[in-house]
């Protein structure tokens, strides 16, 4: 799967290699917004299938165990990109982007209303790398409700 998801983002990104990423600062105002490159969406993917099978609990950062946002907070901090503690946060703090301009490695929300109630990392393909609730363990699924579901992106 690594492979498959190497070749797909080495095909989304064109143009000059992008510089590295430095140490990302702590999230404040909405950070310029840019195409991860190829080699950060393939590291995302990396840390996120890393994660499979590690078990749900609410309020869990990691390394062992996760909630939603806590997944993609860890999954982002591997490729030095911060983000807020909360679905809901990330959401806000995330530029959208529409579901066909969607790629690996950007963030998946369930949204009622103008609140998020859920995220994962989108790992393309209609599904996404995400902690889904007590019980449950971190997966790859295929995206349910998809009225419900906004993306965003969020870079360096």
């Amino acid at each position: 799967m690594f492979s498959v998801v190497l070749s797909v983002a080495a095909v989304l990104v064109a143009g000059p290699a992008a510089p590295a990423f430095a140490a990302a600062p702590a999230f404040a105002a909405a950070p310029a917004f840019a195409a991860a490159p190829a080699s950060a969406a393939a590291r995302l993917m990396a840390a996120a299938e890393a994660q499979r099978g590690k078990p749900y609990r609410r309020g869990a950062q990691g390394p062992d165990v996760f909630d939603c946002s806590g997944l993609t907070t860890y999954v982002f901090r591997s490729v030095h990109i911060a983000l807020p503690r909360t679905a809901n946060a990330q959401f806000h703090a995330a530029h959208p982007v529409s579901r066909t301009a969607a790629r690996p490695g950007d963030l998946v929300f369930w949204v009622h209303g103008q609140h998020s109630y859920h995220v994962g990392v989108y790992a393309g393909g209609g599904q996404v790398w995400h902690a889904p609730k007590p019980g449950d363990r971190v997966r790859l699924a295929k995206i349910w409700s998809w009225r419900e579901v906004r993306f965003g992106r969020v870079t360096a």
